[in-house]
């Protein structure tokens, strides 16, 4: 499984790395569309709709929102839509941590998740897009959300399998430690100082190591909430598509929290600076 992991991430982390950097905005935002029209569909397996036509319905429907987005809202708009995501995204990831039910398996077709996962893809693709459009360090913010996340879940990987021994959320996620999450946040920590050095954001080391670790602790969140969904809807993983890491939803669920509350709590922090 790890072999797997570390082959298909050393293929994609250059193609990525060169797209986030070398493409124009509106080329990006069509290619990371594609790939969250991907998660949409694996959304719409885990919320019972297991028709062809029906997922497709909603992956067109996703597509035409995010073209109203893209020619409609300014970034301006945008940013309150990212500011309450974040804060909804704060309450889950309380919420999941501490839930002591355990999770009930579902079989019936469950509209109002289709529809939750519609607007959480949605928000995290106009917050990934609004950094890449920044007039001023705007791809190089948006491959930091990535580095961010992948050294804080290569850091969760690691730390949980050598120290993990108390369980982080054993309703949602058996697999998940505490251990993990001091992995985490210690990348997290470790991003905040490159951040800090490089400039990118007129910020105080304060204010980016907070920023750091809010976003952190949210993709987690995010994990926990595609967890939970595969939990109730009885699958190791949300699909097939990338040997070692499951499907495209397994790879963007920290993507899906983290993006909103980086965007948001950048805007907010540059403001008070």
């Amino acid at each position: 499984m790890l072999r797997n992991r570390l082959i298909t991430a050393a293929i994609l982390i250059p193609i990525v790395v060169a797209g986030i950097l070398l493409l124009p905005s509106d080329i990006f935002a069509v290619v990371l569309g594609l790939l969250l029209l991907l998660g949409a569909r694996e959304m719409s397996q885990l919320a019972g709709f297991k028709s062809p036509v029906a997922q497709g319905l909603f992956m067109a429907a996703l597509a035409g929102g995010m073209l109203a987005v893209f020619f409609a809202l300014a970034a301006q708009t945008q940013r309150p839509l990212q500011l309450a995501a974040g804060v909804v995204w704060i309450v889950a990831t309380v919420l999941l941590v501490t839930r002591a039910s355990p999770v009930t398996p579902v079989s019936r077709r469950r509209p109002g998740i289709l529809l939750l996962g519609g607007i959480i893809l949605l928000v995290a693709w106009c917050s990934v897009l609004t950094l890449h459009q920044r007039a001023e360090h705007g791809p190089a913010l948006v491959l930091f959300l990535f580095v961010l996340i992948w050294t804080a879940d290569s850091g969760a990987y690691f730390a949980g399998r050598a120290w993990g021994v108390r369980k982080l959320s054993p309703q949602v996620s058996p697999g998940k430690t505490w251990a993990g999450v001091g992995g985490a946040m210690a990348g997290a920590l470790l991003c905040a100082l490159v951040l800090e050095y490089l400039g990118l954001v007129p910020l105080a080391l304060p204010a980016t190591l907070l920023l750091c670790l809010l976003v952190t602790a949210v993709s987690i969140g995010g994990d926990l909430f595609e967890s939970l969904l595969k939990r109730q809807a009885q699958v190791k993983d949300s699909g097939s598509l990338l040997p070692g890491h499951g499907g495209a939803l397994d790879r963007i669920d920290s993507l899906l929290a983290a993006a909103p509350v980086f965007a948001a709590g950048l805007s907010l922090l540059e403001r008070t600076a």
